[in-house]
């Protein structure tokens, strides 16, 4: 897949759905995604100037509207533009800090969009409405957390095996070594002094 195919996925992280749609949908955007895989530092440029293009294109299709339908199409045009910026951060720094950020830029996006649309509400139904975009962004956020938790774990604890792994391969390599010295002893001279060499070539000894 190019690069430029990619930064184009990256880019279009929450959909390129009309405000319309948006409007109707459920809050889902601050669910997490499935990792992307990662992207160059060119591929990761593009992508900021499309999502960059992309928002003035919304920005735009907006302007058709008013009131609190347009405050709503703004929000729903700024919060995609972030999250195409995030998930392309994250895909570029490959990292579970990186990723947690671009699941918490999703989830802020949502809930400006949430809050947008509680503002056509009144009384306790608008209240309600509001309750519930605040859970659902401390829920977001929550989850992100909890899963970059885990990722920095499985991270360390590979980080760690790895080092063991390296550190038993050096004890049984000096162990073997030594092994190798003991049956030069049962030579004596130039045998013994070649066979010493033969050993230290070996296991990389000096």
């Amino acid at each position: 897949m190019s690069k430029l195919l990619i930064a184009l996925f990256v880019t279009t992280g929450l959909g390129i759905a009309g405000c319309a749609t948006q409007r109707d949908a459920p809050l889902t955007a601050a669910k997490p995604m499935v990792p992307m895989a990662p992207i160059s530092k060119d591929a990761y440029d593009t992508a900021v100037r499309n999502a960059e293009t992309q928002n003035r294109m919304d920005k735009d299709a907006c302007s058709t509207r008013s009131g609190n339908a347009k405050d709503i199409c703004l929000a729903d045009a700024n919060g995609k533009e972030k999250v195409a910026k995030a998930d392309a951060e994250a895909a570029y720094k490959n990292t579970p800090t990186a990723r947690e950020a671009a699941r918490v830029t999703r989830a802020d996006a949502t809930y400006s969009v949430a809050k947008q649309k509680c503002d056509e509400l009144a009384g306790n139904t608008k209240d309600v409405c509001v309750k519930e975009a605040d859970a659902a962004l401390v829920k977001a956020k929550a989850d992100a957390k909890v899963d970059r938790v885990a990722a920095d774990a499985r991270q360390d604890a590979a980080t760690k095996q790895a080092d063991a792994r390296k550190e038993a391969n050096a004890d049984k390599r000096d162990a073997d070594y030594k092994v190798a010295l003991e049956k030069c002893d049962a030579f004596a001279g130039s045998a013994k002094d070649s066979c010493v060499s033969a050993a230290k070539a070996q296991y990389g000894k000096s």
